[in-house]
């Protein structure tokens, strides 16, 4: 099996900018809201990216990689907001 980090790390780069753009954009209490929209944008381009490949060996694993990072990304994302009062 061949490295899945190509796979797996744009979309927590996507999470990364969703979330800092959430966190500089928004500074309201509906910035939350707009976090589970940029999970949502993840898991919907984790499974186009995981679909897209041409091997379909340890896709599971992948995506699980994959929204568990985002997952985190943004749940510190949100302990950030929480703490500087967004």
């Amino acid at each position: 099996m061949t490295s899945s980090l190509p796979s797996i790390v744009p979309i927590w780069v996507v999470a990364i900018v969703g979330a800092v753009l959430v966190g500089t954009l928004s500074h309201t209490p509906a910035s939350y809201g707009w976090l589970s929209i940029v999970l949502v944008v993840s898991v919907l381009l984790t499974f186009i990216v995981q679909l897209a490949l041409p091997t379909k060996e340890g896709i599971v694993l992948r995506t699980a990689t994959s929204i568990g990072g985002a997952a985190i990304v943004l749940a510190v994302a949100t302990g950030v907001l929480v703490l500087i009062g967004a």
